[in-house]
């Protein structure tokens, strides 16, 4: 059995960000003393998504 330390590592991801996009979020990490994956993980997860409607076939 392999076992991994890695709690949250399932995909990564490269985003490209303008320069002053980058900026503000720098200095909300900052600001927050907070990490820059976990502000961009609590972002991702406040989407809002449209539900899947499924139709049965019968």
């Amino acid at each position: 059995m392999i076992m991994t330390n890695k709690k949250w590592a399932v995909k990564r991801i490269t985003v490209n960000l303008a320069a002053q996009e980058a900026e503000k979020l720098e200095q909300y990490c900052q600001q927050t003393g907070r990490p820059a994956t976990d502000v961009i993980r609590e972002l991702i997860r406040g989407l809002s998504i449209a539900e899947e409607t499924k139709e049965v076939s019968r």
